[in-house]
């Protein structure tokens, strides 16, 4: 069985969601084939935690991971602001080989490790596939990681969503929300981000499809 992800945990209040254009039921929002359960601040922060299906172990060299037998949602309709599905979930590393050789370890599928610098300075990502979406393992730059210690265990940073109407959905956000669209490092994407103000967090950003 492929690994995929059952349900992404956010300690975000389900009304700053709704707030911005996304439709839920109760506390929980479904994007795509995904579950989002908005579990609030008192949670933790960020992106707290996953379930996934079809791995072999949970040990992913600290991100919070449990399994999951549950069975896909039906695939949710385009929200109001237009997202329809997520493109990838961030995950930061001090370590990028160890992190791989994790995930690896516990079954999930590594398509490719990128030898390039990201604007950021990111020196290296890997990409793993989920299902539809994609988890984008990030290798912290040099600096930060011996500021910081390299034996610090990975963990989650922000998500990606499709919007393939990304004009209409960033107009309807408004500019005091979401940034301006630029191109993504992707060729012949483009991508804008949320900003503080949208109140949510951990950082979140808006695609065209691949």
């Amino acid at each position: 069985m492929t690994p995929t992800i059952d349900e992404l945990t956010v300690a975000d209040a389900p009304a700053a969601w709704s707030a911005l254009g996304f439709a839920l039921d109760g506390e929980t929002c479904v994007v795509g084939d995904v579950r989002i359960r908005l579990a609030g601040s008192d949670a933790g922060k960020g992106l707290t935690g996953w379930s996934l299906r079809g791995i072999d172990g949970i040990e992913l060299d600290g991100l919070p991971t449990t399994r999951s037998n549950r069975p896909m949602p039906d695939e949710s309709s385009p929200h109001p602001n237009g997202v329809t599905t997520i493109d990838h979930v961030v995950a930061m590393t001090p370590e990028l080989d160890r992190t791989v050789a994790a995930l690896q370890g516990a079954g999930l599928d590594l398509r490719r490790i990128r030898e390039e610098p990201t604007p950021a300075g990111a020196p290296r990502q890997a990409f793993f596939r989920l299902g539809s979406a994609l988890l984008e393992l990030v290798q912290e730059p040099a600096e930060l990681a011996e500021r910081n210690g390299r034996d610090r265990p990975a963990f989650f940073w922000g998500l990606a969503f499709v919007a393939p109407d990304l004009d209409a959905t960033v107009a309807g956000l408004g500019g005091g929300m979401v940034s301006e669209i630029r191109p993504a490092i992707q060729p012949g994407r483009q991508i804008a981000t949320l900003r503080r103000a949208a109140g949510l967090a951990l950082p979140v950003a808006l695609m065209t499809p691949g």
